[in-house]
């Protein structure tokens, strides 16, 4: 890859990959012999599993190693791609820093609304009489509920999964907003109180866009989870599978008209049909995929996320070993930290995401106009591959750069 803008935040950004992706394959090889000593040396887990399985099992999971290892080889110049993909987000990141303060208050927020909901569907279930029963001749009383309560139930229900989808693409909604401000200032002149602005549009003129898309996400997951029921519950039969397909190729659909669609409408100020529209047209005009920044550094953060919630596990399941006496219950301790350091770093992550997105978008506005508002964006972004569903023969090569 030619030598492109490296700012201060992409120096950790490779310190912190590189020192990760070793660790990609380094922790599956430690996880896999420690497992096999360890139920080599144990008696009742050698006589569960004969020393040829447990060989088995050992010599696949290297397999799968070796083959994780040959993607990251095969794919070496894609992660150099992502990880100046990542520092220009972090670049970005770190001058809305007070974002990590505003999502989660946006997060209490939703957990405050909830409150009263779950206090009425308890308060519900209160609600009846006891009526009298006949079995066999004998007579008891049963318990009947009022007939609404069965009725607001749902509607609980779709009121927290719709709600919890509203405060998700509200805080994308605020993110977006935030860091597309950043992206067209000047460098001289940085937009003061941004992150304010986006929440006021956000509560305000696009607060119905917001919840639109929020009810198509809740709608597209539901209905995912009751195909995925579907399923595995009867997995025969062509109806079924037909069904199923229709049901798949509906539901990506949506995902592929929906992606960068509240980006957009943060930047813009378009309503939702008006946004999705626009950016299918934006991207396709310029050649941009509307999948691919999202594939890569997606799966390094994530792997990033596992490696270091993995080495704090470790670190803190030796620690205790060595300074306490809790026995098994380090290992238990071991997974809580595995499991709390896990949920913050997705955090992290999910908004460091959530900015690379934008910044595509951003990104396309400018290609889109012939406009050059960040340079050491467009010199790491301009190595992104062309969408080859809209390559066209009679389209020059100089579209590339």
């Amino acid at each position: 890859m030619d030598q492109i803008w490296e700012p201060e935040e992409l120096h950790y950004t490779k310190q912190i990959v590189y020192a990760c992706l070793p660790l990609f394959v380094a922790f599956p090889i430690f996880f896999n012999v420690y497992w096999f000593v360890a139920c080599t040396l144990s008696s009742s887990c050698s006589d569960v599993l004969p020393l040829a399985y447990r060989i088995l099992v050992l010599v696949f999971v290297f397999l799968i190693i070796g083959i994780i290892v040959w993607i990251q080889v095969a794919n070496w110049h894609r992660i150099e791609l992502t990880i100046h993909i990542i520092g220009v987000a972090s670049d970005a990141l770190s001058k809305n820093l007070k974002l990590f303060l505003v999502l989660p208050l946006l997060t209490l927020g939703l957990v405050v609304y909830y409150a009263p909901i779950v206090v009425f569907l308890v308060f519900a279930r209160f609600n009846g009489k006891f009526v009298p029963r006949e079995s066999d001749g004998e007579y008891s009383c049963e318990w009947k509920q009022d007939s609404w309560v069965p009725a607001y139930f749902a509607l609980a229900i779709v009121t927290m999964l719709w709600s919890l989808a509203v405060m998700v693409e509200m805080q994308v909604y605020v993110i977006s907003g935030a860091i597309s401000q950043w992206y067209f200032s000047k460098e001289d002149s940085m937009p003061k109180k941004c992150i304010r602005t986006s929440l006021r549009n956000a509560f305000g003129q696009s607060f119905g866009t917001i919840c639109l898309s929020g009810i198509l996400i809740a709608v597209v997951r539901v209905v995912r989870a009751i195909v995925d029921n579907a399923r595995e519950e009867n997995p025969q039969g062509i109806v079924n599978l037909v069904l199923r397909c229709c049901a798949s190729a509906l539901l990506g659909a949506i995902d592929y008209l929906n992606k960068f669609t509240i980006n957009f409408a943060a930047i813009t100020g378009e309503a939702y049909c008006t946004s999705a529209k626009m950016t299918y047209e934006l991207l396709r005009r310029n050649l941009l995929s509307a999948v691919f920044v999202e594939t890569v550094s997606t799966r390094i953060l994530t792997g990033i996320v596992f490696v270091l919630s993995s080495a704090y596990a470790v670190a803190t399941w030796a620690v205790l070993r060595g300074v306490s006496n809790l026995g098994k219950d380090s290992y238990l301790v071991a997974v809580l930290a595995w499991l709390v350091l896990i949920v913050i770093l997705a955090f992290l992550v999910n908004v460091l995401d959530n900015v690379i997105d934008t910044i595509y978008v951003c990104y396309a506005i400018d290609r889109d106009k012939g406009d050059v508002c960040k340079q050491e964006v467009h010199e790491v972004y301009v190595h992104l591959p062309i969408s080859r569903s809209n390559r066209s023969p009679l389209i020059p090569n100089a579209l590339n750069a």
